[in-house]
């Protein structure tokens, strides 16, 4: 039997046209399968209009549309493809990660550098390249499928601003690629069974301390009071500097108490944080039993963080625990036990 997908747009510039001020989504949905008429062939296909934003607009609301959206059709496709704007399309993979998880139909996001209407465009091979492995029976999860590189969802991160080969996985290799319309697959992934487990709801009370040479710890005090849980993008493998331990050491036992959160990251892209390296991060970690997020990218950090905070509702150890549970390979190397 014919598989049949859903296609979801979103905007992005793949429905992007020029304007007198620049490219904005205007492709409407029903008109993007034209451009790619040899996908007929595939698969059977319907389309739906989700949203029509730049991808820089993309937020929690929008996430939870598309989950909504996909749940409802859940039944009635055998994959979907969502069709997105590249400079937050690392995010909403990840998002969707989370909140439908074990899917056992596959959700492919995929988007272009340039809109689908052009001469010369990568857009064309995208969206066929993510209805072929959408319509493919050993598909499965969230994916992102982009200039012939099939990554997991939660190891997505845009590398590139201009060129094709936008999107790297990081920390985790390519799930497959795609060469010629087909997909030659490198990580064998065992079939779900059961219906996917959606979560729609997130908790958006996370801020993000990029630490710089510099940093006033007077900012620390601010951010507690104001989020749940604050992400500490740190420097090398992870540590604080000597002019933030005093205050971060008070801020943190007046508000763990209160519930409030603290994740450590690194702002190195590749190879993830180890803070038991140097006795700027050790120290620090030992006494409050911090989180860390390992070889997560950020983008999964960030997802990860808000839906277990929703999740756990505001249980620490809870959070801590599934914290460090892998879904969709977003986290391999973890806490000595």
């Amino acid at each position: 039997m014919r598989k049949k997908i859903l296609i979801l747009c979103t905007g992005g510039t793949i429905a992007s046209k020029k304007t007198e001020d620049g490219l904005a989504p205007k492709i409407p949905a029903e008109e993007m399968l034209s451009y790619v008429p040899e996908a007929a062939e595939v698969c059977d296909m319907d389309v739906v209009q989700v949203c029509n934003i730049d991808s820089t607009n993309m937020t929690p609301a929008y996430w939870r549309l598309l989950a909504e959206t996909i749940e409802t059709h859940y039944d009635s496709y055998d994959g979907f493809v969502v069709l997105h704007g590249t400079d937050t399309m690392a995010y909403t993979s990840a998002a969707l990660s989370y909140m439908i998880q074990r899917s056992p139909k596959p959700i492919v996001i995929t988007g272009a550098q340039k809109p689908i209407d052009m001469d010369t465009t990568d857009a064309k091979t995208n969206l066929l390249d993510s209805i072929i492995y959408a319509a493919d029976d050993r598909s499965q999860d969230v994916v992102i499928v982009f200039d012939g590189m099939v990554i997991a969802g939660t190891r997505a991160k845009k590398v590139r601003a201009k060129s094709y080969n936008a999107f790297s996985s990081v920390n985790f290799p390519e799930l497959a690629v795609m060469l010629d319309g087909k997909i030659v697959r490198y990580i064998p992934q065992r079939p779900y069974k059961e219906r996917a487990v959606f979560h729609k709801e997130l908790n958006e009370n996370v801020v993000v301390l990029k630490l710089i040479p510099g940093t006033r710890p007077q900012l620390l005090g601010y951010l507690f009071e104001n989020y749940d849980c604050i992400i500490i993008e740190s420097f090398g493998v992870g540590g604080l500097p000597e002019s933030l331990v005093n205050a971060f050491y008070a801020e943190m036992k007046h508000w763990l108490s209160k519930g409030k959160l603290v994740v450590m990251a690194t702002q190195v892209v590749n190879e993830g944080s180890n803070m038991e390296v140097y006795e700027v991060g050790q120290k620090v970690k030992k006494e409050f039993n911090l989180i860390e997020a390992y070889d997560m990218t950020f983008e999964a950090t960030v997802t990860k963080t808000m839906f277990l905070m929703q999740a756990c509702g505001g249980n620490a150890e809870r959070f801590r625990e599934a914290f460090y549970q892998t879904v969709n390979f977003d986290i391999l190397y973890t806490r000595k036990s």
